[in-house]
């Protein structure tokens, strides 16, 4: 009897679990100076083995109507799961980064809209998966066309 006890505890345990995912944050949240000139920070949480995360990330954009990407460098830190994004694109036109990150199985992704004061966390979906190409496209046509910049 008592096992069942234990077996219904952890898998309820299971249940509540986090699956991967990120979390955004300024720079100063990283609690290391190598990253204050960060567009951003981000956590990774719900990967028990940190050593299995696989991170990228790109920059898309509109500048002038044409569509831009440009592929990041994202920076760990020394805080296992702690990453920065660095401002790599041009200062000009509308941008939105695109982080895909991997533990195992398990997938997530971002898409996080940088205005000209920074990161704009309220606009930033997340996502259980990869964004998809019309996922981006939205979020690229919300921020030009009334979305907060």
């Amino acid at each position: 009897m008592w096992r069942f006890g234990i077996t219904a505890c952890a898998l309820a345990a299971l249940a509540l679990a986090e699956g991967f995912s990120f979390n955004i944050a300024s720079p100063v949240a990283s609690h290391d100076f190598h990253f204050k000139g960060a567009a951003f920070v981000f956590r990774t949480q719900g990967c028990a083995e940190s050593e299995k995360v696989s991170i990228s990330g790109t920059a898309e954009g509109l500048v002038k109507g044409a569509r831009r990407s440009v592929v990041l460098k994202i920076t760990q830190a020394s805080n296992p799961g702690v990453y920065a994004v660095f401002h790599e694109w041009p200062s000009e036109g509308d941008w939105v980064v695109n982080l895909k990150g991997t533990c195992g199985d398990a997938t997530a992704g971002a898409i996080v809209p940088v205005g000209p004061k920074g990161f704009i966390r309220e606009s930033s979906k997340f996502f259980s998966r990869t964004a998809k190409d019309t996922e981006i496209e939205a979020a690229l046509k919300s921020f030009t066309t009334g979305g907060e910049k």
